[in-house]
Formats: structure tokens, sequence, C-alpha cells
């Protein structure tokens, strides 16, 4: 038996009328939902300190949720032959172009379906060994329900070429999103550090200076600009200074302008048909770590972005 994760958090306003099973799929995204619905039937999820078998319990708000999440002792990972858009390849590495809905890499719950499983399937033994045996060749990660690019490391001369890129903000991540209400200016930065939530640890906030918690948290920066705007919402470009997790999510919520189908960060109502969070990674530009050479690429908005799109436009 390995370890137990222990992770607490309270229910607040956002989330209150939300069935428990979606608030914890939204939180723990790296676990699948049937692992977290295996999780009420093991009695390791309770509320205000009683077992909660129900996957269909309706939160209130001031709920204190607890889960114990048991660790592995042995994760093996294997390839899987699922069909992935290689948008760029050579001996050192590949850009993938990676759909909504699909987690980067194995997680206790979430051991097949993963990028990573097709990545060994695609590059066999080729994949940098830097991240070990459950990240192979990840160098830097997209959300599950986050579509659009990243790069993946073949060699480890690579790997370590690219992190150190990422360390010092080289690399050109643009990112397609569209969020609650009209922002009034036409571009602007989010400068505030990222850390637990102290009060949901199934999420990241923006930590002030001098609160519970700050001095664990990291930088954070985040450059945005409007693109398109149809009142209710705007559709903006973000550009990743930093790479914390959740980064734009958190920092456009601080902001008041939560991403539009957030389950998370942002209202569970008034959706307008996005059954995910809308934002998508555009654009990925870089030096190549062996050959120095810049290359950049473009990812078109996928189908289920475009509708929304067209919805709000319409």
């Amino acid at each position: 038996m390995g370890n137990i994760i222990r992770e607490e958090f309270n229910i607040t306003e956002e989330t209150s009328g939300t069935r428990l099973d979606l608030v914890l799929s939204a939180g723990l995204e790296d676990y699948s939902r049937s692992f977290i619905q295996k999780l009420f039937e093991k009695g390791a999820v309770s509320v205000n300190g009683t077992v909660c078998d129900s996957k269909k319990y309706k939160c209130s708000k001031g709920d204190l949720v607890v889960i114990e999440i048991p660790e592995p002792e042995k994760l093996e990972v294997e390839a899987e032959d699922i069909p992935i858009d290689v948008v760029y390849e050579d001996a050192d590495l590949l850009v993938v172009d990676k759909p909504a809905g699909m987690v980067v890499h194995p997680a206790p719950g979430n051991y097949t379906g993963t990028l990573v499983n097709a990545l060994m399937y695609h590059c066999g033994d080729q994949l940098s060994s830097i991240n070990g045996v459950i990240r192979p060749g990840i160098v830097h990660r997209i959300d599950k329900d986050t579509s659009g690019l990243l790069v993946v490391a073949k060699s480890d001369r690579a790997h370590a070429g690219l992190a150190r890129q990422l360390e010092e903000h080289s690399i050109n991540r643009l990112y397609r999103a569209i969020v609650y209400s009209n922002i009034k200016e036409d571009e602007g930065t989010v400068d505030a550090a990222i850390g637990r939530d102290p009060g949901n640890r199934l999420r990241n906030a923006v930590i002030a200076k001098g609160a519970p918690g700050y001095e664990s948290a990291r930088s954070a920066v985040t450059h945005y600009r409007v693109l398109e705007r149809f009142g209710k919402y705007t559709l903006i470009e973000a550009k990743l200074e930093t790479g914390r997790t959740h980064q734009i999510r958190v920092h456009m919520a601080h902001i008041k302008h939560p991403l539009l189908g957030d389950e998370l960060y942002g209202p569970s109502k008034n959706r307008e048909g996005a059954k995910r969070q809308m934002l998508h990674a555009a654009v990925l530009g870089f030096v190549h770590p062996v050959t120095e050479e810049y290359l950049e690429f473009e990812s078109p908005l996928p189908e289920d972005f475009t509708k929304v799109l067209n919805k709000l436009r319409g």
C-alpha cells in the first residue's frame, strides 16, 4: 500500500449546487472520472466529517470536503496506438497539436489514453529520459481540456535546451481564449504570484504578498490583448511569460474575466454551449536546441472553439 495523498477544501459560492463528482473531476484533472467515482465507493471522500458515498451529492457553500487518494507503489506506462497530430518532427524533438480532453501524462487512475502513451507508441524508445518513466519527453504541459501545441523532447540534449529556454522565458507561447465580460482596455498585463488556493486545495489562486501561502507561491506574468468583443464576452490573445499550472485561467479569473466554460475558476451557468474552458495554445515558437534555428508553429482554432465563437458573433 502506498502513501495517502490527503486533500481538503471548502465549497465556494461558484460550485454550490454542483454535483460533488463534477467538482472533483474539474479540480483533479489528471485523474480519470472513473477513478474519482471509485473513491466514493471506497469511502475515500467525506463531507463535513461524514463519509460521502454519493457521487451525485449536491454541494453547499461552506461544505468541507476531504479526499484521500492512494498513491500507487509502482506505475507502469505502456505504449498505445492512439492517433496524434504531429505537426513537426526530427531526430531531437517533435511538436504535437493536442486535442482537448487528452491528459498529457499518466497519473493514478489515468494510466492509459494519455499523450505519453501515444508518444511511446509513435517514438518507441526515442524519448528523453530526463523526466523519468511517467513523463518521458515532456518538457512542458497544457491542461487536459486545453487544446493546442506543445513540444516534446526526443533526446536529453534537446530536453535540456528547451527547459533552459522555458526558464529564460524565451519560448513564444500565444493562446486564444474567450473570457466573460467586456474587457475595456485593449491590452494589459497580470503580474501576480500563483500558489495553492488556501480555501480550495483543488485550485490555484493569486496569493498576495504577506498572505498565507505566499512563501511557496511562484511569480507569474501573463500579457493579454483584445482580439474581438461580444459585449458579455471577449476573445483575447494571452502571452505566457512564465508557465505556472492553470496560469491563464487563474490570472483572468483574478481580474474578474474567467474563461468561458471553465468549471473550476468560472461560473457553472451561461456557458454558451462551451463543453470545456475556451483556451487554445495557438502559437509555439522556440530556438531548436540542436540546430539553433528558430522554429514557429501555429494551430488553427478547433471546431468546438469556432462553433462557440460563431454563436457569440451571431
